[in-house]
């Protein structure tokens, strides 16, 4: 009887064993493309270029007397981007590992891996980018290995940064694309 139940048993362990091994790589097969939860449910546009130098970051307020102020888009606003006059953001060499092309909301990403420690995050390809130090807190505790989705925009306002929108949250945060 014992033997009877053997071989089914050892199938479905050689089955479930890569599920075993890579949790997060089998929900990411069981979801597949995933609808983004943020900004109503879309990927929004580019944020677009301001005018002014002195522009402060927006934040949103809600009729209840709620304000956000983590950087963040809803109904396709971009609010908390910081002032195009911003210092953190002055690069001596803009762009000197060259352009990243694939951005703007047709291009969804699901990073290959991530290192805490250099603040540090690598797409399929070989490309990679750094967040910036100062939008590291807001996006530590992001999923980066289970199979959410990001987005890459330029930054309108600082020139040699890029955005990294997170489709299912709506946060975004400052990078730095480093090359392949």
């Amino acid at each position: 009887m014992k033997r009877r139940f053997a071989f089914p048993v050892a199938l479905l362990l050689a089955a479930t064993l890569p599920i075993l091994a890579n949790p997060g790589q089998a929900r990411a097969q069981e979801r597949g493309p995933s609808t983004p939860r943020a900004n109503q449910g879309h990927i929004p546009p580019p944020p677009p270029k301001r005018d002014n130098p002195r522009a402060r970051p927006e934040v949103e307020h809600h009729p209840s007397g709620h304000v956000i102020t983590t950087p963040h888009v809803n109904n396709d606003h971009w609010y908390g981007h910081a002032s195009p006059n911003d210092k953190r953001f002055h690069v001596d060499h803009p762009f000197e590992h060259g352009h990243f092309e694939h951005v703007g909301p047709t291009f969804r990403y699901k990073f290959e891996r991530f290192d805490p420690a250099l603040h540090r995050l690598w797409l399929p390809g070989g490309f990679y980018f750094d967040v910036a130090a100062w939008d590291w807190p807001l996006c530590v505790d992001w999923c980066w290995d289970c199979a959410d989705d990001f987005t890459i925009y330029e930054d309108t306002d600082h020139v040699g940064w890029y955005t990294l929108y997170n489709v299912h949250t709506g946060v975004f945060v400052h990078v730095t694309y480093m090359g392949t």
